[in-house]
């Protein structure tokens, strides 16, 4: 698998790259800036972009979508209660094969109620879900710190401690972890009960 973790944009954000060298078939994960730099990465690849993968609606994760479309003719791929103009709808579950590779769709909402989370390859991308020390923020519109509960501990939580992290946004002390590290080491996964961590999440 060719993968590759891209900061772009002024707020610290990632998008990935995820490439199968097989088929050369490619998808580009929340290209919200610099898409002329996230293309040039494909073309050096010798990828096509075969899809767009958003984790989110929010504007710093969709900001690229149309000019990445507009150049490659990609299908924009996003949860099925995503507000965003999308190609392919998808649930929890789901999986979208980008050649050979086999990306899943992991639904956890709380940061949003459209956020997904991917899991390819031993890896999975996070979005505003969990970041490398934190997680994702539930005051926005839409946020709801008992779906994040859920999300963080009954779904990522439940991965195996090798899988790899890698956040939407450039956070934590370092660009990624691993399911293991951040269960023992994130503050904001220390075992509570949902009460608990919804009454934490409002904390100042």
């Amino acid at each position: 698998m060719i993968f590759k973790q891209i900061p772009v944009g002024t707020f610290q954000n990632f998008s990935y790259l995820i490439g199968d060298p097989e088929t050369h078939r490619a998808a580009l994960v929340d290209p919200a800036w610099e898409v002329d730099r996230l293309l040039s990465l494909c073309a050096e690849a010798g990828l096509t972009v075969q899809y767009v993968i958003n984790t989110h609606s929010h504007h710093d994760h969709i900001e690229g979508n149309d000019a990445v479309v507009k150049r490659t003719h990609a299908k924009v791929v996003a949860h099925e209660s995503s507000p965003i103009r999308k190609d392919i709808p998808v649930n929890d579950g789901d999986s979208i094969e980008v050649g050979s590779l086999r990306v899943q769709a992991i639904h956890t909402p709380g940061h949003c109620p459209d956020h997904i989370c991917l899991l390819v390859g031993g890896k999975v991308l996070t979005g505003d879900t969990l970041f490398v020390g934190e997680c994702g923020r539930t005051d926005l519109a839409g946020g709801d710190p008992g779906a994040m509960y859920e999300s963080l501990f009954n779904k990522l939580m439940a991965l195996d401690d090798s899988i790899e992290v890698y956040p939407g946004h450039d956070y934590g002390p370092r660009p990624s972890s691993t399911i293991g590290e951040e269960r023992r080491t994130n503050y904001t996964l220390k075992p509570r009960t949902k009460r608990e961590f919804i009454r934490f999440m409002a904390e100042p």
